[in-house]
């Protein structure tokens, strides 16, 4: 039983199963960043909502084992710019840090402001992000 104790329905099932049939031949992998996009190919559109760059040296970079460092930001990079070679459409997003707009400088940059809740004092949750397109 929900929190609220009020029974509701979430899903919607004729989308869920339009979603079902979309998802058939589409292929789902877990694996770094460079394994799984070595296959794209021209006219690819491909979505890079990679772990954000850290906004001070106490922000969370966790999202592995081994974090995702300065070496791994500049690697994705790399490979943005030989996908955008290979003629894929590409859309990335990060935060709006000095090292993102350096590392995208040649791509079309846009700010977006953003809230974050994560935070617990409110006048902080304001920030910006970034989306990077090379369209």
């Amino acid at each position: 039983m929900p929190y609220n104790g009020k029974i509701t329905t979430s899903i919607d099932p004729e989308n869920l199963w339009k979603v079902h049939k979309f998802l058939q031949n589409v292929k789902i992998e877990n694996a770094d960043f460079a394994t799984v996009l070595k296959n794209a190919k021209k006219d690819d559109f491909i979505f890079i909502d990679s772990p954000y760059a850290p906004l001070s040296s106490t922000s969370f970079d966790a999202y592995t084992n081994t974090g995702f460092n300065l070496d791994d930001h500049i690697r994705l990079a790399n490979l943005f710019k030989q996908l955008d070679q290979k003629g894929c459409k590409i859309l990335l997003t990060n935060h709006n840090t000095p090292l993102i707009n350096e590392l995208y400088k040649n791509y079309k940059i846009e700010v977006i402001p953003v809230k974050r809740m994560v935070n617990s004092v409110g006048s902080n949750r304001k920030g910006e992000e970034v989306t990077i397109t090379n369209y």
